[in-house]
């Protein structure tokens, strides 16, 4: 360990971790690996929605930008519920809502009742991530904050590819009704779960009563977390990474490689599967290096940014009608990096707040990727629709969310950086990260 680790782990107050944490946090955990698979069953249900339900690419598009909105709209929300009343009550109103939801979408005799189904799924989904980052901060070491935020993440892709994998081949065996009912029942087994075992914090490590004065706390929250340079940083790093492997994975990917690469829907299925385990495994390699060394935080975002247009361009500008394999797979491996890359957002909005503010600033940050991807879904349906499924334009507006995310990292990453250092000289208390 270096010494800079050591003097992290030394922080008064510091959780201990240890067994119980692990446990505890699986039990929080698999309540966000349930809500990803309810998420993201429609990406792989896309065309059968199309058909059920007799609409276009717009009218499709509208299922997963409802949802994106709704959970883009209640983070900040939760955030402030997460703060104010743990983790446990959240995540428990969220198992309920996004079960209803998978539950509703199954049963879902029309276009207009599916809609509210996926939107009610969106209100539960909100609630999963920004909880389980509090519940990794009450009880791990602030040292370990990068890696346990990318774990959670790795473990939302394993839900992405059971849905991939498993609810795919649910959906073309038993059925509509049968694959997205039965699929519900893991909402029950993980309430049971978050009811009987999961706690907020350990014992003695609970955190300093707040006092909580309605609209005036709520509005002084969101204003402190907004001032703080890295909240807003963590915001558009969040924006610029995630948007175009979500997009593809949530939605467009599948048609995409079908209609205008002329694949079969099982070789799409499989390069779906790799965009999931490439994330898996850059997971696993991003959250390492930023534990380590805390300077590669925005190398690797804007890292990730430029590879991932690069290859974007690569493919969809391709002069042939449809891009050899060989690039499709290695776009479907990138891909892969916008999920973790996406992660570092929270390490520049963790080290700007204090810990009563964690839920918040989090809420904040996780906005950023769900904007960019809700807009981009919008634009990609409309496009289609335009220009008779012409993917050259409808992919590229991709591009334009890129450059404006990027633009607004490098207007904020000196203001960050200066605040997060006299953070770390005013009080060892507050720091969450001390570079190694």
């Amino acid at each position: 360990m270096s010494s800079s680790a050591a003097r992290a782990a030394a922080l008064p107050g510091d959780p201990p971790g240890g067994r119980r944490a692990v446990a505890v946090w699986c039990v929080g955990v698999s309540v966000y690996f349930v809500a990803v698979i309810f998420r993201t069953s429609l990406g792989v249900a896309g065309l059968d929605a199309a058909d059920r339900f007799h609409v276009g690419a717009s009218a499709l598009s509208t299922f997963s930008i409802l949802q994106l909105l709704v959970y883009a709209g209640l983070q900040i929300p939760v955030g402030l519920l997460v703060d104010r009343l743990g983790t446990k009550k959240v995540l428990t109103i969220g198992v309920v809502l996004f079960t209803a939801g998978q539950l509703g979408f199954a049963f879902s005799p029309s276009y207009g009742m599916a809609l509210a189904s996926r939107a009610l799924l969106g209100c539960g989904d909100a609630m999963t991530f920004i909880s389980v980052l509090r519940l990794g901060g009450r009880w791990f070491p602030a040292r370990r904050g990068p890696l346990v935020a990318q774990l959670a993440g790795l473990v939302g892709m394993a839900g992405n590819l059971v849905s991939t994998l498993v609810l795919a081949r649910l959906l073309h065996g038993v059925g509509w009704t049968a694959a997205f009912a039965g699929s519900a029942l893991a909402g029950a087994v993980v309430l049971v779960l978050v009811l009987l075992f999961l706690k907020d914090h350990p014992e003695g490590h609970g955190p300093e009563p707040v006092p909580h004065r309605g609209a005036a706390y709520v509005r002084r929250q969101i204003a402190a977390s907004w001032r703080e340079p890295g909240t807003r940083l963590g915001l558009w790093v969040h924006f610029t990474t995630q948007f175009p492997a979500m997009v593809f994975l949530l939605l467009w990917g599948l048609p995409f490689l079908v209609e205008a690469q002329g694949l079969s829907r099982a070789t799409a299925g499989q390069l779906l599967t790799l965009v999931v385990l490439s994330n898996m495994a850059f997971g696993l390699v991003y959250g390492q290096i930023v534990a380590r060394h805390h300077g590669a935080r925005l190398p690797l975002a804007l890292g990730t940014v430029g590879t991932t247009a690069v290859l974007w361009a690569a493919t969809v500008l391709h002069p042939a009608d449809r891009a050899p394999m060989w690039l499709l797979i290695v776009l479907c491996t990138v891909l892969g990096a916008c999920g973790p890359a996406s992660m570092i957002g929270f390490d520049f909005a963790r080290p700007a707040n204090p810990p009563e503010r964690q839920g918040t600033a989090s809420g904040i940050t996780n906005m950023g990727g769900f904007v960019a991807s809700m807009t981009t879904l919008f634009a990609v349906g409309v496009l289609l629709d335009a220009t008779g499924d012409d993917y050259r334009v409808a992919f590229s507006s991709v591009f334009v969310l890129q450059a404006l995310g990027v633009s607004q990292i490098l207007r904020l990453r000196g203001r960050a950086a200066r605040r997060e250092r006299e953070r770390l000289v005013a009080s060892r208390v507050e720091t969450v990260h001390v570079p190694a």
